[in-house]
């Protein structure tokens, strides 16, 4: 099960992707795709889960496009066959979507939705780190260490290796670091791999890139968090585990695997690390059938266009 936490009593699926080719610049492929970074864009997001339930098991899905000032959702739909009662545990602050369901027998979930997004230009270059009493309080947990970024046991390394003058320059040159030095390799890592394996391995997938990166800016007294999400020409096409750091009194979205820009990507949840944007958790046990996600840019007509 790629990317599931193997636990007798509870499973979770985790932001993941399988072997894909080596990263390109995130501008680059924005450039080759036509997109302007600063303009809006009309994505078709789509996803299908296939599981195998022996026994009755409560299900959480935190698989739907989150409602946010940045991103306008429509024409969306949740199928699960066979047909079963929905519960929603919403959140009304951050716009996540969370559906409840028992799942039994082979179950599939289909998941479809038309976004638009009005994305925020990166502007990260020379940005000061914020002080603590600057910091809106919902930011102040994302310096801490969490399960799978023990951020205070890099603090020595990150001084050492990046001392860019200010917050901004650090959060590059951490980008910079990681795709230089960190290999993506599938297969090197599980769902308990925490940022200190992955440092010590030099390898391993979105998930990895995404808890070094936090971690590493945490150490370095920069607010970061995990964010799932649904992303235009990640190849092959899977959820997506990014990093988004609070500096300049607003949070910007990064891709530490470099692998799909940032402007079209689609979001789903956001916490401390992977544990908290596992996008199904199973209480209880499955067996992975099959999964699939596919991200489709739209004209504004809503004809794809490439």
């Amino acid at each position: 099960m790629s990317g599931a936490e193997k636990d007798p009593s509870r499973t979770s699926v985790l932001p993941d992707s399988s072997a894909r080719p080596a990263a390109q610049p995130a501008e680059r492929l924005a450039q080759e795709g036509g997109i302007d970074p600063c303009s809006s864009a009309r994505l078709l997001v789509q996803a299908t889960l296939a599981y195998r339930f022996s026994r009755p098991a409560e299900v959480l899905l935190l698989l739907e496009a989150a409602r946010t000032q940045m991103q306008a959702v429509f024409q969306e739909q949740l199928i699960i066959n066979p047909v079963a009662d929905i519960a929603r545990l919403d959140d009304s602050i951050t716009g996540e979507r969370r559906a409840v369901f028992v799942a039994t027998g082979d179950v599939e979930v289909n998941y479809s939705a038309v976004v638009d997004l009005r994305p925020e230009p990166p502007e990260l270059a020379g940005l000061p780190a914020p002080t603590i009493a600057e910091l809106p309080s919902a930011a102040i947990n994302f310096l801490l260490p969490s399960r799978y970024c023990p951020s205070d046991r890099l603090q020595g390394f990150v001084a050492a290796t990046f001392q860019a003058s200010s917050a901004g320059d650090r959060v590059l040159a951490i980008l910079e670091w990681l795709q230089r030095n960190i290999e993506y390799s599938p297969g090197v890592s599980d769902a308990g791999t925490d940022a200190m394996e992955t440092l010590a391995k030099r390898a391993g997938v979105c998930r990895d890139f995404t808890h070094l990166a936090i971690a590493f800016c945490r150490a370095a007294n920069i607010p970061a968090r995990a964010v799932s999400v649904y992303a235009w020409r990640l190849d092959p096409p899977d959820m997506h585990a990014v990093t988004e750091v609070f500096l300049g009194g607003r949070w910007h979205l990064i891709d530490p695997t470099g692998r799909a820009p940032t402007q079209t990507m689609v979001r789903v949840a956001t916490g401390r690390d992977a544990g908290d944007i596992a996008f199904m958790t199973v209480f209880g046990e499955a067996e992975l059938l099959a999964q699939t996600f596919a991200v489709t840019h739209l004209s504004a007509e809503g004809v794809p266009i490439r």
